[in-house]
């Protein structure tokens, strides 16, 4: 009965979050700072009607920035970029689609495809897109200046308070590339064997998108190493 649960545990994902407290309160501290300030901008450039759909998709976007601050989907060029790309392509479909329905459909089908191509997918520009279509006369009216403001002020805003409180303590750094050190190809692997090359070989093979940043997928694969080799810790060998 005990595995069973285990099991049903980890096929929910329940088992897959390992915080500490906190890691949870600056997440729940830097998503309330950032939120409070993108309403106050939203308010200020639409009605509070407009600006309550648009705050939705900076609240998803939230989640991301200060939640799993080191997902590949939260670093700043999907944070800034997927809602750019996303909200032109929104207001574009708003514009030259009819009904409503098929524009906020396409708008979200060739915003995803977009981000994709452009690497920088980040699940809230889909709401983006989204808004663009159904955001009522006020969004209507800015036309292409949604795009700038407040989409793109309010994805900037997010992203400050992201770097300040993504870089208070340890266990975080934000941008990832920035702050954490890739580990050296000696680093790897213990053997010698494993490669960053060989790394990044087999994420392209497996054709998928995997939300975890390349550095921390090398730091906790010679993590790995060492406690496999008995060492315990190994954050006295792996520079963060």
């Amino acid at each position: 009965m005990e595995q069973r649960g285990k099991t049903l545990l980890h096929w929910l994902g329940v088992d897959m979050i390992h915080v500490g407290h906190a890691e949870r309160l600056i997440a729940a501290a830097g998503a309330l700072i950032g939120i409070a300030c993108c309403w106050n901008v939203s308010l200020y450039f639409v009605g509070h009607e407009s600006a309550t759909l648009i705050i939705a998709s900076v609240g998803a976007g939230a989640v991301l920035l200060f939640g799993v601050p080191h997902g590949a989907l939260s670093q700043p060029w999907p944070a800034t970029g997927g809602h750019l790309l996303s909200a032109i392509v929104g207001v574009s479909c708003a514009r030259w689609i009819e009904p409503t329905w098929l524009a906020g459909s396409v708008a979200v089908g060739l915003a995803v495809l977009v981000m994709h191509y452009a690497r920088c997918l980040h699940p809230p520009g889909g709401a983006t897109a989204l808004i663009a279509v159904v955001g009522g006369q006020d969004i209507h009216a800015l036309g292409y200046a949604y795009v700038l403001e407040p989409v793109m002020l309010n994805a900037l805003i997010l992203l400050c308070v992201a770097l300040l409180f993504n870089n208070l303590v340890a266990s975080r750094s934000y941008p990832a590339a920035w702050v954490r050190a890739v580990a050296k190809p000696s680093q790897v692997s213990a053997s010698g064997r494993i490669m960053p090359e060989h790394v990044r070989a087999a994420l392209a093979e497996m054709d998928m998108v995997e939300d975890i940043s390349e550095e921390d997928l090398l730091v906790i694969i010679a993590r790995a190493e060492f406690y496999a080799s008995g060492q315990g810790k190994a954050a006295e060998h792996v520079k963060q």
